[in-house]
């Protein structure tokens, strides 16, 4: 991967299968991601479908150690559970000083109903505490397709930076305002939409899953 400041290369985890992908479902709640996803997909053969069209569907558990692992047992689940293509993400946003947390418990630091506000404040009084000049950080992003019960593609990707001397920006959503993208001088808070997926550990992924689609 690249180093602090830099885009991660994005690992193509490989193509365990090709199909001729029609319709996908993509398997998130989040208004955020869901809005990066489908500009990015624009323009695919591909016709998406989101869990808005599965209300009554329960939402998995998540007890994966790793991105990874996490982005297959939804992509399956979701797959076995709506009988059609899911394409299903895991991202979260690591802080070195802190042991690379809050890792894959981005989405429920410190409680699951905790406001990104109070999740900032936590994790820079535990770096002050931490005593460590070390601010390096990144956001990590695995993605995996299913059919059934199989595995059809995956995709890894980061973008380095570090944890920004305080939160800035109103655009973006979740851990952007504390990011600062090091060759923008700026937080992903503090770019467009169209700035941030260009570099973003979700565009990368996604663009390879475009690719995928459009082979």
């Amino acid at each position: 991967m690249g180093g602090v400041g830099g885009v991660g290369r994005v690992g193509i985890v490989g193509t365990l299968k090709y199909e001729r992908v029609r319709d996908v479902l993509i398997a998130t709640t989040n208004p955020g991601k869901l809005r990066e996803i489908r500009r990015i997909l624009d323009g695919t053969p591909a016709t998406l479908k989101t869990l808005a069209d599965f209300p009554n569907l329960a939402a998995p558990d998540e007890t994966g150690m790793s991105f990874a692992e996490n982005a297959r047992q939804k992509a399956i689940y979701y797959a076995a559970m709506t009988g059609m293509t899911a394409m299903a993400e895991d991202s979260g946003f690591e802080v070195d000083a802190l042991g690379k947390e809050p890792g894959i418990y981005s989405a429920r630091y410190l409680r699951e109903d905790a406001g990104y506000g109070e999740r900032f404040d936590d994790i820079y009084r535990r770096v002050r505490e931490s005593g460590t000049s070390d601010r390096s950080a990144r956001f990590v992003c695995a993605l995996a397709v299913a059919e059934r019960d199989e595995i059809l593609f995956e995709a890894h990707a980061t973008v380095e930076g570090a944890l920004a001397p305080a939160p800035a920006g109103p655009n973006g959503f979740g851990y952007d305002p504390i990011f600062l993208y090091l060759p923008y001088g700026k937080t992903f808070g503090e770019v467009s939409d169209e700035d941030k997926t260009a570099v973003s550990h979700r565009g990368q992924a996604m663009r390879a899953f475009r690719d995928y689609l459009l082979r």
